[in-house]
C-alpha cells in the first residue's frame, strides 16, 4: 500500500524519530539493539506505506535504500578491525609490550605509569580502544600500588586517554570512520587516513595534560582493590538459605539487626512466596527463608570464614572444598623414589567484571551455570556502584557488573585467561607469549601499513586482516564472532537508515538553516564552535556513532551554506567533517558515553557523578581548544 502525502509529513516524521530515540538512548530503560531495531522497524513501514519520490519518480526511502547501512563498507570495516583486534589479544601480542610497565616496580612507578598512558594514547590511534583499555586496567592496578596511588584516581585519565588518542587518525575509532562514510554516500570525498593527525595531535595534547597532571588532583580517593582486602565499604548484593538445621532459625529481630547476622544489611526476607520488607521487628527466621543481604567483601569474607552453610549449599561447598594433590620431587636426593605432599589448594575471594564481549551478559547466574563451568561460587554482585536488591541467581548480567566470588587459586587465576571477565586483582602473574603474537602483529602492521599508504581501502585491509588471523590460527570462529559488536551493526545500521530519511526529507537542511539563523552565528568560526559543543552535549546522552551518522548530514548542509573565506587552503566540507569527529568523539561526562568508561567504572568504584565532574571541564578545554585551532591552523 503506498499513499502519496505532502513532503513535509516526512520531515517532521523523521524528526519524531530522531527525538524518541535520542529519548530512549538517554533513559535507558531499553537496550540499545531493541530500541535500534524499533527505529528500523518505523522507518520500514513509513517507507512502505508513505513513500517520497524524486524526480524520476523512486522511492527514495525504501526498503532498499534504508537497509543499504547495513551494508555500509565502514561498518564493516568496523568490525573487521574489532577482530582484528580480538587476534591481537588472543596471541597476546600486546602483552609484549605492556609487561615492561608492570616490571618497573616502585623505583619507576611514575614513569612507567606515564609510558603506559602514551603507549595506550598511540595504539588507540591505530585498533579498538576497548581491548587497549581492558589489557591496560590490572596494569595500572599494580603501578597505583606502588607509588602509593588510589587507582580511582587514574582509572578515568586512563579511559579519557584511551578516547583522545582514538581521534586521531581514521581507524582510531569507529566514529572516524563513519563520519567519512556518511560524507562519501552524501556525494563528498572521503577523509584521508591522517588528513586530521595535526589538529587531533593537537587537541590530544591538550587533554591529555589535563587528565594526566591535573585530573587525578580532583578525583575522588577511593579504596583502592589493595586496600578492600583490608577493609571496603562497597555492597554487594548476597543471599543466605536458611537450611532446616541452620544456627539462625528461631533469631528475632532487635533495633533492626538479626543477631546472628550483625554486619549484615538485610534488605528483604523471602518467605514461601511472599516478601517481608523492612522493618522486621517481631519476625523470627524460619526454616526455608531467603534473606537477600547487602554487605561489605570484609563482612562477607568473615561469614564465609566463620559459617559457611550461611552462605553455601552443600553442592557449593563441594566447589569451595576442592582439594589438590600437589607433588613434591626433591631434585637433590634422585637415590629416593621421590615424595608426595597433600594440601587442600588455597581458596580465595576476589572481584571479576563482566567485559563487554562476555556471552554471559543478558544471562542469569542460574541459566548461566556460573558454579559449574567455572567451578567458583559467586557471593554478591555489584552494578554501578549500585546495590541490586532481587535474588542472587536471577539478576541478569551486565557489561561492567563486578561479581565477588570465591574458589580454589587455581581456578580464579584460569579465570584470567577468560574473554568473559576482568579479574580485578592487584596480583601480576607472568603470561606465557603464545607462538601466533608474530603473526598477528604481521598481520595487523601490514594491514593498518597498506591502508595508509593507500594502496588498497581501508574495509578492503580491515576485511584480509581479520580472514587472515582466522586462516592462520590466531583466533576461530567463535572468537571472532564475539569480538563483533551486535551493539555497533545496529544502531550504525538503523542510525544509516534514520541519516537517509533526515537527508532526503530536508529535515537536515532544515536543522542547519535554523542554526545559521541564530544572530551570534554569523561567521564560519561561530558557526563550527557552535556545531562542536552541540555534537559534543549530545554525544554524552546518545553514542558516538549515533551523533557521527545524525550531524554529519547537518555538517555537510552547513558546509554548503556559508560564505568560503577567500584563500582557505582546507577543504570546507572537511573541516565541518573533522569536527564532528572531534566533537562526537568528546565523551567524557558519562559512563554511558563511551564503553571504556563502562569499564573503569567498576574498578575504580566510580559514581556516575564522577564523570561529570572530570569529563565537562574536559569537553569545555577542547571546545575553546579547537576554536584556536579552527582560527590559526584552518585558517577560519
Amino acid at each position: 500500500m503506498n499513499i502519496l502525502v505532502d513532503p513535509t509529513i516526512h520531515m517532521w516524521f523523521g524528526l519524531f524519530i530522531t527525538v524518541a530515540a535520542v529519548v530512549s538512548f538517554m533513559r535507558e530503560k531499553v537496550s540499545i539493539e531493541i530500541t535500534s531495531l524499533a527505529v528500523l522497524t518505523a522507518l520500514l513501514v513509513f517507507g512502505q506505506v508513505f513513500p517520497l519520490p524524486d524526480a524520476a519518480g523512486k522511492n527514495q526511502i525504501d526498503s532498499m535504500a534504508l537497509l543499504s547501512g547495513f551494508a555500509n563498507p565502514s561498518l564493516i570495516a568496523v568490525l573487521a578491525l574489532l577482530v582484528m583486534g580480538q587476534g591481537m589479544i588472543q596471541t597476546d601480542s600486546l602483552r609484549i609490550l605492556t609487561a615492561m610497565f608492570s616490571r618497573s616496580g616502585a623505583k619507576g612507578g611514575w614513569f612507567a605509569i606515564f609510558a603506559l598512558m602514551v603507549f595506550v594514547c598511540v595504539m588507540s590511534a591505530f585498533m579498538n580502544n576497548t581491548p587497549l583499555v581492558i589489557i591496560a586496567i590490572p596494569i595500572v592496578q599494580v603501578l597505583a600500588h606502588y607509588v602509593g596511588l588510589s587507582e580511582s584516581r587514574i582509572l578515568i585519565p586512563l579511559s579519557y586517554i584511551a578516547i583522545l588518542g582514538g581521534m586521531t587518525t581514521l581507524i582510531g575509532s569507529s566514529t572516524n570512520l563513519l563520519v567519512s562514510s556518511a560524507m562519501e554516500d552524501l556525494g563528498y570525498e572521503p577523509l584521508g587516513f591522517f588528513e586530521f593527525v595535526v589538529p587531533g595531535v593537537m587537541l590530544a595534547a591538550v587533554g591529555f595534560v589535563y587528565v594526566f597532571f591535573l585530573l587525578p588532583r580532583f578525583l575522588p580517593d577511593r579504596a583502592s582493590m589493595v586496600k578492600d582486602l583490608a577493609g571496603s565499604k562497597k555492597e554487594f548484593v548476597a543471599e543466605i538459605d536458611v537450611a532446616e538445621d541452620s544456627k539462625l532459625i528461631g533469631t528475632q529481630c532487635v533495633e533492626g539487626r538479626f543477631p546472628g547476622l550483625p554486619d549484615l544489611n538485610i534488605k528483604l526476607i523471602q518467605r514461601g512466596g511472599h516478601l517481608i520488607l523492612p522493618p522486621f521487628e517481631g519476625y523470627a527466621i524460619e526454616s526455608g527463608d531467603i534473606l537477600i543481604i547487602a554487605s561489605t567483601r570484609d563482612s562477607l569474607t568473615a561469614l564465609l570464614a566463620q559459617h559457611p552453610a550461611f552462605l553455601l549449599s552443600e553442592e557449593q561447598a563441594q566447589v569451595m572444598q576442592k582439594a589438590a594433590v600437589q607433588e613434591a620431587v626433591d631434585g637433590e636426593e634422585e637415590a629416593s623414589a621421590g615424595s608426595e605432599m597433600e594440601a587442600v589448594e588455597t581458596r580465595v575471594l576476589a572481584e571479576v567484571m563482566i567485559t563487554p564481549a562476555s556471552r554471559l551478559i543478558d544471562m542469569s547466574l542460574e541459566h548461566a551455570n556460573f558454579q559449574r563451568q567455572f567451578g567458583v561460587v559467586v557471593l554478591g554482585i555489584q552494578r554501578r556502584a549500585k546495590v541490586v536488591r532481587r535474588r542472587l541467581g536471577r539478576i541478569r548480567l551486565e557489561s561492567g557488573d563486578v561479581l565477588l566470588i570465591a574458589g580454589p587459586h587455581s581456578t580464579v587465576n584460569a579465570m584470567r585467561d577468560s574473554t568473559d571477565f576482568i579479574v580485578l586483582s592487584g596480583s601480576k602473574r607472568d603470561l606465557p607469549v603464545l607462538g601466533k603474537t608474530p603473526i598477528a602483529v604481521g598481520i595487523f602492521i601490514s594491514a593498518i601499513g597498506l591502508a595508509a599508504a593507500g594502496v588498497i581501502s581501508i574495509p578492503v585491509a580491515a576485511i584480509a586482516g581479520a580472514a587472515g588471523m582466522i586462516a592462520t590460527g590466531c583466533l576461530n570462529i567463535r572468537q571472532a564472532t564475539r569480538a563483533i559488536d551486535r551493539k555497533i551493526f545496529l544502531l550504525v545500521g538503523s542510525m544509516l537508515a534514520l541519516g537517509v530519511i533526515l537527508e532526503s526529507s530536508g529535515a537536515a537542511r532544515s536543522i542547519a538553516e535554523s542554526l545559521l539563523a541564530l544572530p551570534f552565528v554569523d561567521t564560519p568560526l561561530s558557526i563550527l564552535s557552535v556545531l562542536f559543543i552541540l555534537v559534543a552535549l549530545a554525544t554524552n546522552v546518545l553514542s558516538n556513532n549515533a551523533c557521527a551518522i545524525l550531524f554529519t548530514p547537518i555538517a555537510m548542509n552547513l558546509a554548503g551554506s556559508i560564505d568560503v573565506p577567500p584563500g582557505l587552503s582546507f577543504d570546507v566540507s572537511h573541516i565541518f567533517a573533522v569536527t564532528v569527529i572531534f566533537a562526537a568523539n568528546c565523551s567524557f561526562a558519562s559512563p554511558i558515553g563511551y564503553q571504556t568508561n563502562l569499564l573503569v567504572m567498576g574498578p575504580g568504584h566510580y559514581r556516575f557523578r564522577d564523570f561529570a565532574r572530570a569529563g565537562i571541564p574536559l569537553v569545555l578545554l577542547l571546545w575553546v581548544a579547537y576554536i584556536f585551532i579552527a582560527q590559526y591552523y584552518y585558517g577560519l
